[in-house]
């Protein structure tokens, strides 16, 4: 069954659940029932796998809430977005082709926020990992003014996988954190870049980070440690802007 919440479709149901998944139709995220059992869960975990759909286990009260009725212990949030694939965007990059990684920002206002800028100025991708990131749902999309909506999204299982894709294409990859040696002035931006943004407490993960060829920092003068990632995002995203157009982009 499908049913509207808070303007968010969803689809209830193991068989229509299935059925949805079967006829292409892109799923935000999937929440199953603690103690799910049976051949046909089993069927339907095997598919979230194999097609990367974020599943969590929650309690009933949880599901009873997302979709009230005979919802059989499964409820899928139909993605508002049509998620593209990163190989193709790669594929079609050139000198100068901006990419942004976010790295678990799990606050859906910076993922809004930073999706708005990315639009602005003219960044590529956003690149997202399918577990511990944002949903990308209704405050989303009004915090991005739309932009979710037009920029292009890819969601990748693993994003180390990602980040040696994009160096296989001859992208660099900066890694914005406090502790880089780099000041963010000295990156060039004009070549292709994979820029990874950490997420809002602890930056970019250890394994990321290992991979980056250029950890870029932001300085600070005041005593607050770091700034907003979605504030650090935009500056990151406007200084390439502006190496890309030579600063007449008016």
């Amino acid at each position: 069954m499908e049913k509207t919440q808070n303007r968010q479709q969803t689809v209830y149901g193991l068989r229509p659940v299935m059925e949805a998944l079967e006829s292409g139709v892109q799923i935000e995220r999937v929440w199953l029932q603690n103690g799910l059992t049976g051949s046909l869960s089993g069927e339907l975990r095997r598919m979230l796998k194999e097609r990367g759909v974020p599943a969590q286990y929650v309690p009933v009260e949880r599901l009873n809430k997302l979709a009230p009725g005979n919802h059989q212990g499964v409820v899928a949030a139909v993605a508002r977005v049509a998620y593209r694939n990163l190989a193709d965007i790669l594929e079609a990059s050139g000198e100068g082709t901006l990419i942004v990684m976010v790295d678990r920002v799990t606050d859906v206002r910076n993922m809004g926020a930073i999706a708005r800028t990315a639009e602005c100025t003219g960044v590529a991708a956003l690149v997202m990992p399918d577990h511990g990131s944002a949903a990308i749902n209704d405050d989303a999309v009004k915090t991005s003014s739309g932009a979710l909506l037009r920029l292009p999204l890819c969601r990748e299982q693993n994003l180390k996988t990602a980040v040696n894709m994009a160096k296989q294409y001859g992208f660099q990859v900066v890694g914005s954190t406090e502790k880089g040696p780099v000041h963010y002035r000295k990156v060039d931006f004009r070549k292709p870049t994979l820029l990874i943004m950490g997420n809002e407490e602890t930056g970019i993960s250890g394994d990321l980070l290992r991979l980056c060829d250029i950890k870029a920092r932001l300085p600070i003068a005041g005593e607050v440690a770091s700034l907003n990632v979605s504030v650090a995002a935009g500056v990151m995203m406007y200084e390439a802007y502006e190496q890309r157009t030579g600063g007449a982009g008016e």
